[in-house]
C-alpha cells in the first residue's frame, strides 16, 4: 500500500470516528429547547391588549414583559396604546428581545462552564509541556487527539473562538444587538491570546486542533512523507483580510451569514451540515495534509484578531541569539512559514500555533517558549548561509 492511500485511509477513519461520535454526542447532549421563531413584521394594533399581541405572533409572556418593562401577567390586559411605544419601536424592541431569548435558550450554560474550565486546564498542563520542552513528534498529535474528541466531539461545536466574532456580527447585522455572555467569552479567548500566544488557537480550538491533527499524519519526526507547501504569508492573510470584508459588508448589510453555509465548526454537528458545507469542509480537511491549517490561515474570522493579538503576547517563541547557531533546523521544520519570519526579523510575523515544532529540533536549546519582547538577531547573523545557500 502505498503512503498516499495509508495517509487518506488515517484521515477517512479519523474524519469517520469525529462525525459518528458527533452524532453520538449531540443526540445524548443536545438541549431540547423550543425554537423561538423572528417574524419579519409583528402584527400590532393600537386597540389590541398585550395578551392578543401576543397571543395573535406567538410571543413569549416574559419577551412581552421585557419590551413593555410591566411586572406580571395581569398588566398584559392593558391595551398597546396605553404604552408611549410606536408601533415600529414595539416591532423592533420585540424582535431585540426575541433574539436574545432565542440566544440564550439554544445554551447548555452547564456544558459551556464545563468547557471553559476543562480548556483552562488542558492549556495551562501544555503551557507547562511547552516551557518544559516536554511536547514532541511523538507525543504532540496526540494531544491534538484528546482536544479534538474533548472540545469538538464531547463538549460540541459551540462555543468556539470563531463563533464569539462570526456569531456576534451576524446578529448585530440581523437585529442590531449584541449578546452579551459572547462578547464574555469573546474577551476570554482574546486574553489567551495575549496571555500565551494564541494558546485557544493552538490547543483548544477543536478545528484548529483537527486541521493541525491531520497535518501530523503526513509527517514522520517532523518532516514531510508526502510533499507539504508553505504559501506565502502575503497570500494567505490578503485572502483572510478580503474574506472578513467581505463577510462582514454582508453581514451588516444584508443581514446575511456566508460562513454558515460553509462553517467547518458543523463538523462536530453533522446533522446541520448542507452539502456545500460537506464539500468545503472535506476539501479543507483534505488540503490540511499538505497546507498547514488552511481554514486558520485563510479563512477564519477569530484567526485574523488573533494574529493581530498575539503581537503582545506576554509569553511566546523566543531565540537565543547566543546559542543560536544558524542552522536553520527550526525553519525547515517549522510547518509553517512563522519561524524564518521569527529567527530572522526581516519581514512581518505570520501566525504562530505554538506547537512547540521549533524548541524540539533546536541542537542548541536556543529556542524557548518563554515570556517579553522578541530580540533582533545581530547583524550579519544569517548572511553567511544565505550566501552558501545561493551557492
Amino acid at each position: 500500500m502505498s503512503d498516499f492511500v495509508k495517509i487518506i485511509l488515517y484521515v477517512v477513519v479519523l474524519l469517520g470516528m469525529v462525525i459518528v461520535g458527533s452524532i453520538i454526542s449531540v443526540r445524548l447532549f443536545a438541549p431540547k429547547v423550543e425554537e423561538i421563531i423572528i417574524p419579519n413584521e409583528i402584527i400590532i394594533d393600537p386597540a389590541m391588549t398585550l395578551e392578543e399581541i401576543a397571543s395573535q405572533n406567538n410571543l413569549p409572556g416574559p419577551v412581552m414583559r421585557k419590551v413593555f418593562k410591566i411586572s406580571g401577567k395581569p398588566e398584559l390586559q392593558r391595551k398597546f396604546s396605553e404604552f408611549n411605544l410606536s408601533i415600529e419601536q414595539a416591532n423592533l424592541r420585540i424582535k431585540k428581545q426575541l433574539a436574545v431569548a432565542a440566544e440564550d435558550d439554544s445554551k447548555v450554560w452547564e456544558k459551556i462552564l464545563l468547557k471553559f474550565l476543562l480548556w483552562f486546564i488542558f492549556m495551562i498542563l501544555i503551557f507547562h509541556l511547552l516551557k518544559t520542552n516536554a511536547i514532541h513528534a511523538d507525543n504532540r498529535s496526540w494531544f491534538y487527539f484528546a482536544s479534538v474528541i474533548i472540545f469538538g466531539v464531547i463538549l460540541g461545536a459551540d462555543p468556539g473562538p470563531m463563533g464569539t466574532i462570526k456569531d456576534t456580527i451576524v446578529l448585530f447585522g440581523k437585529v442590531k444587538i449584541v449578546f452579551i455572555p459572547r462578547l464574555i467569552a469573546l474577551a476570554i479567548f482574546l486574553l489567551m491570546v495575549i496571555a500565551a500566544n494564541k494558546f485557544i488557537c493552538a490547543w483548544g480550538c477543536q478545528v484548529g486542533t483537527l486541521q493541525d491533527l491531520i497535518f501530523r499524519l503526513n509527517r514522520e519526526k517532523n518532516q514531510s512523507i508526502i510533499q507539504q507547501f508553505k504559501i506565502p504569508f502575503v497570500i494567505t492573510n490578503t485572502i483572510r483580510i478580503i474574506f472578513f470584508a467581505v463577510f462582514t459588508f454582508v453581514a451588516i448589510f444584508w443581514a446575511f451569514d456566508i460562513i454558515d453555509y460553509i462553517d467547518p465548526f458543523k463538523i462536530f454537528k453533522p446533522a446541520a451540515l448542507l452539502p456545500v458545507g460537506m464539500v468545503f469542509i472535506g476539501l479543507i480537511m483534505f488540503f490540511s495534509l499538505f497546507i498547514y491549517r488552511p481554514w486558520c490561515h485563510i479563512f477564519c474570522p477569530f484567526g485574523l484578531l488573533g494574529w493581530l493579538l498575539e503581537k503582545i503576547s506576554y509569553c511566546k517563541i523566543q531565540v537565543n541569539y547566543r546559542k543560536c547557531i544558524g542552522c536553520e533546523d527550526c525553519v525547515e521544520s517549522c510547518p509553517s512559514t512563522v519561524m524564518e519570519a521569527i529567527l530572522k526579523r526581516d519581514k512581518v510575523i505570520p501566525d504562530c500555533f505554538s506547537c512547540g515544532t521549533c524548541i524540539e529540533v533546536c541542537p542548541t536549546e536556543a529556542i524557548s517558549f518563554d515570556k517579553g519582547n522578541r530580540k533582533k538577531p545581530p547583524e550579519g547573523k544569517f548572511h553567511k548561509k544565505e550566501k552558501q545557500d545561493e551557492a
